[in-house]
């Protein structure tokens, strides 16, 4: 154990086993010898930024990748959340009804019987773009989908359409 008593600038070594104490002298730094040098600090900053530029070279372009994940989740929880309404309605909701069907009940026919009190989602879904998602009800089944980046359908990469089908 060492205690450094710094009124005597000295450092006193204890040993609670043999219960003795010395001094031991503290070691002394050469004025030129302490802190960073200018040339180290530049070489550690430079060191810093190729790093911070090769996670950053890594990064740029998932935000799009990360939108195309978010909506083929969102796809996956409209569909749970459609068949959920099939169950307790009896039918999907029809192509003019919508996925709005799923956040506010619905007003034209037919009417769900066993709407729950705040739906099955908490508003009118998009996609991860901003984009409304396009919904069609065969009344047995349905076609769920995103147009993508674009907007429109068809595409490729990006662009391209994202589904899901239920029935």
């Amino acid at each position: 154990m060492r205690i450094v008593l710094k009124q005597f600038r000295d450092t006193v070594a204890f040993s609670p086993n043999k219960g003795k104490r010395r001094t031991v002298s503290p070691r002394s730094v050469p004025l030129g010898e302490a802190g960073l040098t200018l040339l180290e600090m530049i070489v550690v900053l430079v060191i810093i930024a190729i790093v911070a530029g090769l996670v950053t070279m890594n990064v740029v372009g998932r935000p799009d990748q990360a939108r195309v994940t978010t909506t083929k989740t969102n796809l996956a929880s409209l569909s749970s959340a459609l068949k959920m309404y099939r169950l307790d309605n009896g039918q999907y909701p029809t192509t003019e009804q919508g996925l709005k069907a799923l956040a506010e009940k619905p007003v034209t026919p037919p009417i769900p019987a066993a709407w729950p009190e705040g739906g099955y989602v908490s508003e009118n879904p998009v996609d991860a773009w901003g984009n409304p998602y396009v919904y069609s009800s065969t009344g047995s089944g349905f076609q769920l989908k995103s147009l993508g980046k674009d907007g429109q359908p068809g595409g490729q990469e990006l662009d391209a359409d994202l589904d899901a089908k239920g029935g």
